[in-house]
Order: C-alpha cells, then structure tokens, then sequence
C-alpha cells in the first residue's frame, strides 16, 4: 500500500519536537532525563518542548516538574497531571491536546531511553520522510543492558512470537521509544483500541495497514535505575491476549 505522507511539508527551522514523557512515581528520574533532553537538543539547534504528563504520582514527580519548569522555562517545559489514566494511549493524547510541535517523540522517563539518540531519530526521519521513526533493541547496533537472563528471554520471545502472527516489517514492535508526525501519532490513537504494552504493538501494526512508513534507529536500551519496574504477570497475561485479538482481527 502506498505510504501517506503528509503532502505540507515544513521547512527545516520551522520544525518543532514535543517530548511526551507521562511519568508515574519517577521522582529521581526526571530531573536527569529532562537535563539530558536540554542538552542534546540545545547542541543540535532543534526546537523542542517537554510535556511532563503525571499520573497522579504520589511521590512528588508533579512538584519536580513544575521545578524543572521554573528552571528551563514554561516555554520548554509543560508541566501536566492527570487522574488515573486508563492506559498509554490516554497519556498521548492528553499530551498531544498541549503539544505544539508538528512532530511528537514518545519515550520513557526512567533512563531507559537515552536522548543522544533523538538527533538520530530527527536525521533519519528528514533522510527517509518517514511518518515514523522507531528505536529498535533488535537490529544493527541495538541492545539491551541490565537486564537479567528471565527477562531478555521473555521480552526477544514476545517479539518472535509477534514477528511470527502479524508479519509487521519491523524489528521492534514493543519498544516506546519513537518519533511521529503528528497527525500521524493522532491518527493511530484514534485507531488502536489496545492498552498497556500491547499499545505499542498495535501502533505499528496499524500503521502498516493505514501505509504510513516506518523507519528504525538502532537503540540501547537500558533498565531502569531508580524505581520499580511496572512490568509484572498481569501484564503479561495482558500482552498474551492482545497479541491474540490483534491476530484475530487485523
């Protein structure tokens, strides 16, 4: 199928990135991710905003953003809390009713996600004109580091499984680490019914059947420092049968 590019085409200066980061208890995590997404897009001339979307963290994630906001500028950083998100897809689109960018990169806040990789992402997106950019810990250069054996396991059998049922192109299905056109990040959300981690996975898949065209970043991926993991067995079970109903009906 034939991809769907956006046919209005920004000029390169005119362009702007808005970091999506919705936050749950990432107090010790959010100063360093947001002086690292500072730095690397203030050495690459690119401008940006960071929307902090909390979801009603009881550790005081909310009161450092708002720190964090008085530090950098309102301008830089937009500080949001939300109560009780029902899933992924939520935080985005409350994060995108904010956003001013024409272009929205989604990630993690725990460190996981490094930002020297955004440059790359911005680079590979203006070579290809792709709608999508995606980080990917299963190809080239990518990895993943700190993880223990169990998990490696469970996560590269994940992505087998669903290479296998849904035969998406793309190397990475899970990961959250990615680079949108807007419209085209609006436009999936409205499309996937998925929650929790199965989201990421739905995205792509509905993005190959709506045409659009994806293009991938090698990425290390590394575990979480401070904090506690969400994943956990009721998200597994979760991931199982959403891998399942997309089967069945895409």
């Amino acid at each position: 199928m034939a991809s769907r590019k956006s046919s209005a085409k920004c000029k390169e200066g005119a362009d702007k990135y808005s970091v999506l980061l919705p936050t749950y208890n990432e107090r010790e995590n959010l100063p360093l991710i947001v002086w690292l997404l500072v730095k690397y897009f203030g050495e690459t001339g690119y401008n940006y905003e960071v929307i902090v979307i909390d979801d009603g963290s009881p550790d005081g994630t909310l009161e450092i953003a708002e720190q964090l906001q008085k530090i950098y500028g309102s301008d830089k950083i937009v500080s949001k809390q939300t109560s009780k998100l029902l899933s992924i897809g939520t935080a985005y689109i409350h994060g995108m009713q904010h956003a001013t960018g024409n272009y929205i990169i989604i990630m993690d806040a725990d460190l996981s996600h490094h930002p020297k990789f955004i440059p790359e992402f911005i680079r590979r997106q203006k070579d290809g004109n792709y709608d999508i950019v995606s980080g990917t810990r299963y190809s080239g250069d990518g990895g993943v580091y700190g993880w223990d054996l169990k998990r490696k396991v469970i996560s590269r059998g994940a992505n087998f499984i669903t290479q296998i049922l849904l035969r998406p192109s793309a190397s990475d299905l899970t990961g959250s680490f990615r680079l949108y056109r807007k419209e085209v990040l609006q436009k999936l959300v409205e499309k996937c019914v998925s929650k929790g981690y199965v989201f990421q996975m739905e995205m792509i898949v509905r993005a190959r059947q709506l045409g659009y065209s994806i293009g991938e970043v090698p990425i290390s991926f590394v575990d979480r420092v401070y904090g506690e993991s969400k994943l956990g067995g009721n998200e597994i079970v979760s991931f199982v049968k959403g891998l399942l109903t997309l089967f069945a009906t895409t």
